[in-house]
C-alpha cells in the first residue's frame, strides 16, 4: 500500500500541472509556447511540473479570475444596494398581492 503513495502524488502533480498548462492563455505562457510546456509536463511529469511552476506559468496577477492590466473587476451589487432597480420599484405599479385582501368596501368604510 505506501508503495502506491509517491506515484500516485505524482500521478495527481502532473495531472495538475497538465490540467493548469492546458486551461492558461497562450499568450500569458512565459518561456515556451504551451504544447512545449505540455509534452514537457507529460515526458518529464517531475521535473516538467517543477519547471513549469518556476517558469512557464503566469504570474499571480494574470491568472484566470483575477485582474487584468491593472483594472478592477466590477463590483457586483445587490438589488437593494443598486439604484436603477430601487428607481424601477417606484415606478413599478401596485401589485394585487400587496392588498391585504380583496375589499372592495368604499374607501373610508371600517371593518367589522
Amino acid at each position: 500500500m505506501r508503495a502506491l503513495i509517491i506515484p500516485g502524488l505524482l500521478l495527481a502533480f502532473t495531472i495538475y500541472c497538465l490540467i493548469d498548462v492546458i486551461r492558461s492563455e497562450d499568450s500569458d505562457v512565459r518561456g515556451l509556447p504551451k504544447l512545449v510546456w505540455v509534452l514537457l509536463v507529460l515526458l518529464f511529469p517531475l521535473a516538467g511540473g517543477v519547471a513549469w511552476f518556476v517558469a512557464g506559468r503566469p504570474r499571480a496577477s494574470r491568472l484566470p479570475g483575477t485582474e487584468r492590466l491593472g483594472r478592477p473587476r466590477p463590483r457586483v451589487l445587490g438589488p437593494d444596494d443598486d439604484p436603477d432597480f430601487l428607481r424601477g420599484l417606484d415606478r413599478r405599479p401596485p401589485d394585487a398581492s400587496d392588498d391585504e385582501g380583496d375589499d372592495t368596501r368604499p374607501p373610508g368604510a371600517s371593518r367589522s
